[in-house]
């Protein structure tokens, strides 16, 4: 697991301002800080792929450099994830993308819910390697669901699973639910409250970027 605050780095200025109540009412900045995540994000999960030696010809002449050897493809959870989502897209600007359509449903009186699933496109997932980006880790319970969901779709030939802020437990859930995946964090939070939003978290994502819904 890598977890981008475990060093210091200007990703702690992204989260703190993600975090901060009142940089928070400006849903422009909001999104970018995710955005410029995604970016970090993906730089340090580029070094993992594999890649291949080309020759590139500039007007003087030649140069060998490495190349990706394959493009991953961009999974991600609508509506909250897109501005994270779209940073991982600024740097693999030729990944094939898959949209999934999740969220909570109703609480039962005990706090409890089930995961509503109703929208998926996917391209086909054999033999890729697949980034599955959501802002929040919570529970855990979605992200695993929407990779089981995905993989009726093909086999990918690896999986790394990002979020911005992760709780403790939805990061031991993850690991205990999916194996030979990569999990990639900005920041991990102590606790989940009675109604299993991360603390202290930042709020609501998708709210924050995009506006309240109904």
């Amino acid at each position: 697991m890598f977890v981008l605050t475990e060093k210091n780095s200007i990703a702690n200025v992204f989260l703190a301002e993600l975090r901060d109540k009142n940089i928070q009412k400006d849903a422009m900045r909001f999104r970018r800080n995710l955005e410029r995540l995604g970016e970090l994000f993906a730089y340090e999960i580029s070094k993992t792929f594999e890649y291949k030696q080309t020759v590139v010809q500039t007007p003087l002449g030649e140069k060998q450099t490495m190349l990706l050897e394959q493009a991953p493809v961009l999974a991600t959870v609508l509506r909250a994830a897109l501005p994270l989502f779209n940073g991982f897209l600024n740097v693999f600007d030729n990944a094939e993308c898959a949209f999934v359509g999740a969220y909570r449903g109703a609480h039962r009186t005990d706090n409890s819910f089930d995961i509503e699933v109703h929208y998926t496109t996917v391209p086909n997932l054999n033999g890729k390697p697949l980034i599955l980006i959501d802002p929040m880790l919570a529970t855990g319970k979605s992200i695993v669901q929407i990779y089981e969901k995905l993989l009726q779709c093909g086999t990918p030939s690896y999986v790394h699973i990002v979020a911005a802020i992760a709780s403790k437990d939805g990061v031991e859930y993850v690991k205990k639910h999916v194996k030979n995946v990569s999990i990639w964090i900005g920041d991990i939070d102590e606790t989940l409250n009675e109604k299993s939003y991360i603390i202290p978290g930042l709020g609501d994502a998708g709210d924050l970027a995009f506006g309240i819904k109904l």
